[in-house]
């Protein structure tokens, strides 16, 4: 048999199409090694950012000036991760299937990095650099707050540029990531969320602090104290109220009422409620202190007790401000120890156990205790206010607060309320997004007592079905609430009456009575509910939230289970809960979830 022989033209072209693919291959592999050798240096950059960003920003906070060199020499990591990931070989390479998404994620993270760092931080520094935040610790009770008045443009703009490169990274399509790149979109999208909330923080700051402050003349506040061993949707009682008063920085606590005095006359709510709030809270908001904040919105509340004062004492405050002895202890942390009339300290490891469970036991008079309450939280305020700490430590711990909702925030003043209105400080309901679907998890004491000190709530979000995450999917969540009393066995017999509540309002001594409300998520429907005690839900609508309300009688050492799976259409793959922040500081008020995460993506608060 003799070898075939091809006509020369198809010789010259199978010749041609070799050396083209010899090409190919060899160009393939060139751009291979290429974009390997660029994408390990812009991930050791990126890194390198990770890790040292932290400390330089923390800096910031402290010392401006020192600070810069720092941030600077970040940027340019930033900076060179940057362009290493977006020449014309790798952005080619984005379209090449599975490999294609790794790198578009990869530029994306390394831009956004660097629009944080050189377009919002660096300046942000820069600006700065002459301004000492020390300069805000109060000097003979007064706060000299013109330094930040020069950084509220400088931290307008950064806050805008920060936001933008934060969204960036948001909206990436994680679905298809693996290894380094799915661990850099998640590293720095975190980094970058924290990053643009606390530039955020630090713009409303700027703008509002010298106005609160009474630069441009005198302002009163009402100052209301919380106490989380008797819980309300936004944390506890509004036990003592005192007036806060602000004139060209100098500020002076001067007058104090307890919750009793204040309602002590009124008869009728001290404004028409909305007949959502009716539904599900009664009228009770509007006619007893206490009940202030049972309303999960402060942006009513706030009104409310501006409103209670005014009836009582003919002063109409411009602000309302909500604190708990949570916030008092991280305050302490940063003042040191204070002396209480008494003569005892008070201080960081102390005050939450003293001011909400001990305190009962020393004091059976509700006078007293009122008394006890008011001389701690004002000598805490005034060591705040003699200037103890620094301000970076202040500030710290105020920031800590306003993360776990315990700091809470409204002003009279339209203007000033439209800058605090998307803040977490302004105590709004959860708003569900394309990205994260929202719960609120409110908590409220039926048993006219303290023993909410001794409930521990356990909260569970896990995504039961998450899939396609590339588009609009049917997505189903679980909540799951387990609410434990973790009071002694003989709580009735041991516990002081006033915490127990000795049956005054039906509850047998010892048995905790705890009303849920459960803010479903905006556009998701109800798959199931139940409540392993056998509680029946209301429901009712609130803001275009369901609300799901619940009643639990606790027994000591006794536990509780609700659950709630609720479903939708939607593109959103994060899930968060907002929760009644307790008197257990380890309790993080705000869990997460993540589709995409490994395993069924649960975070729980105990």
């Amino acid at each position: 048999m003799s070898n075939a022989v091809l006509p020369r033209p198809a010789q010259i072209a199978g010749r041609v199409f070799a050396w083209v693919l010899a090409g190919l291959i060899v160009v393939t592999f060139l751009a291979a090694v290429w974009i390997g050798v660029r994408g390990t240096l812009a991930y050791q950059h990126l890194l390198r950012v990770q890790t040292e960003v932290g400390q330089s920003t923390s800096a910031l906070a402290s010392d401006p000036a020192s600070a810069v060199p720092s941030i600077a020499r970040i940027a340019m990591e930033a900076s060179e991760a940057r362009q290493l990931t977006s020449d014309p070989i790798w952005s080619a390479a984005e379209v090449v299937p599975w490999v294609g998404p790794q790198l578009a994620a990869f530029g994306t993270v390394s831009a956004s990095a660097d629009e944080l760092l050189s377009g919002a931080i660096l300046p942000l520094a820069t600006a700065a650099k002459d301004v000492s935040l020390d300069s805000l610790r109060p000097v003979g009770g007064r706060i000299d707050a013109s330094s930040l008045t020069s950084l509220a443009e400088p931290a307008s703009a950064a806050e805008t540029r920060a936001r933008e490169a934060a969204n960036n990274v948001e909206t990436i399509d994680r679905t298809p990531l693996v290894g380094v790149a799915a661990s850099a979109v998640d590293k720095t999208g975190e980094l970058l969320d924290q990053s643009a909330t606390a530039i955020d923080t630090l713009a409303g700051a700027a703008r509002l602090l010298p106005e609160m402050l009474g630069q441009d003349g005198e302002r009163n506040y009402l100052l209301l104290v919380q106490n989380n061993a008797e819980w309300r949707s936004l944390g506890g009682i509004t036990g003592t109220a005192i007036l806060l008063h602000t004139n060209q920085g100098a500020v002076s606590l001067l007058d104090t009422q307890s919750a009793g005095a204040i309602v002590r006359d009124l008869r009728e709510p001290v404004t028409t409620l909305p007949d959502e709030v009716v539904d599900i809270y009664g009228t009770r908001p509007g006619r007893y202190f206490h009940n202030l904040t049972q309303i999960p919105v402060f942006s009513i509340d706030g009104p409310l007790a501006r409103e209670m004062y005014r009836t009582k004492t003919g002063l109409d405050v411009d602000g309302v401000i909500a604190v708990d002895p949570v916030l008092l202890s991280y305050v302490l942390e940063a003042t040191g120890p204070v002396t209480l009339p008494s003569g005892e300290q008070l201080n960081a490891g102390n005050a939450t156990r003293i001011l909400m469970n001990e305190v009962y036991f020393r004091y059976s008079d509700p006078s007293a205790q009122d008394a006890f309450f008011a001389a701690a939280t004002g000598a805490v305020f005034q060591a705040l206010i003699d200037g103890r700490g620094s301000a970076p430590s202040l500030i710290s711990a105020l920031y800590r607060a306003g993360e776990q909702h315990r700091l809470l925030l409204w002003s009279a003043d339209p203007a000033d309320q439209a800058i605090l209105a998307d803040t977490t400080v302004a105590g709004p309901l959860p708003v569900t997004d394309d990205r994260t679907v929202r719960f609120g998890v409110y908590l409220n004491d039926g048993t006219g007592s303290k023993m909410s000190y001794y409930v521990k709530p356990d909260v569970a979000v896990e995504w039961t079905s998450c899939q396609p995450l590339t588009a609009t999917g049917l997505r189903s969540l679980t909540l799951s609430l387990t609410l434990t009393n973790d009071a002694p066995s003989d709580a009735a017999t041991s516990l002081p009456t006033y915490i127990t509540g000795e049956g005054a309002y039906g509850t047998a001594p010892g048995t905790a009575k705890v009303v849920g409300n459960l803010y479903l998520p905006e556009g998701f429907e109800v798959v199931s509910s139940a409540a392993s005690n056998g509680a029946n839900f209301a429901d009712a609508t609130f803001q275009g939230r369901q609300v799901l309300t619940f009643g639990v009688d606790l027994t000591p050492q006794a536990s509780t289970r609700i659950t709630v799976e609720v479903r939708a259409l939607t593109t959103a793959t994060d899930a968060e809960a907002y929760v009644t922040p307790t008197a257990d500081s380890s309790l993080d008020p705000v869990i997460r979830a993540s589709c995409g995460s490994p395993g069924p993506g649960t975070l729980t608060l105990r």
